[in-house]
């Protein structure tokens, strides 16, 4: 499980008074406004950050953090990560589980057979999917139903499914 999660990239710097504008990479952009900190993951350190004021453009959220008055000083975190800890991170309603905590985790079925690794989710319009590679190297895809999927066990590192007849022949 990861320490920090991505909630955008810094694309650009906005304006000459430190502010940048950020690409939302979470599924609700509304959660920068209650966003009190937020690290800034660079290539050799990552540097914390408060956030000072919040505003919205089109897609992107523009950000003007505390440590930072100049477009100078603030320029050279362009096209980096921006994270939060699991501290500041948004609560997961039950059923919800954040992507990266579910990749590398074993696939069994319901049967008790290993099919393989959750090696991705995709997101989808109508639900998502999870991409399992199995033993033999195989991409095996999973809709996200609850016909299909039937436990998370974070603990065992385990999610259970059920397979529907004919999910292992589109594969």
């Amino acid at each position: 499980m990861e320490d920090l999660l991505r909630v955008g990239v810094i694309t650009s710097t906005h304006g000459i008074r430190g502010e940048v504008k950020v690409f939302p990479t979470t599924d609700d952009p509304m959660r920068f406004k209650k966003l009190k900190k937020a690290v800034i993951c660079g290539r050799r350190e990552n540097v914390n950050v408060e956030i000072a004021s919040v505003k919205f453009f089109k897609q992107y959220v523009i950000l003007k953090f505390k440590e930072f008055d100049n477009i100078n000083d603030i320029e050279q975190y362009v096209k980096k990560d921006l994270c939060v800890t699991r501290e500041n991170a948004v609560k997961c309603e039950p059923g919800e589980y954040f992507i990266c905590d579910l990749i590398g985790l074993d696939v069994i079925t319901d049967e008790g057979e290993h099919i393989g690794k959750l090696t991705d989710v995709l997101e989808t319009g109508a639900n998502n999917v999870y991409e399992v590679t199995a033993d033999n190297g195989k991409t095996i895809l999973i809709p996200v139903i609850d016909q299909c999927i039937l436990d998370h066990n974070l603990e065992e590192k385990t999610v259970t499914v059920h397979m529907l007849p004919g999910l292992m022949d589109l594969n």
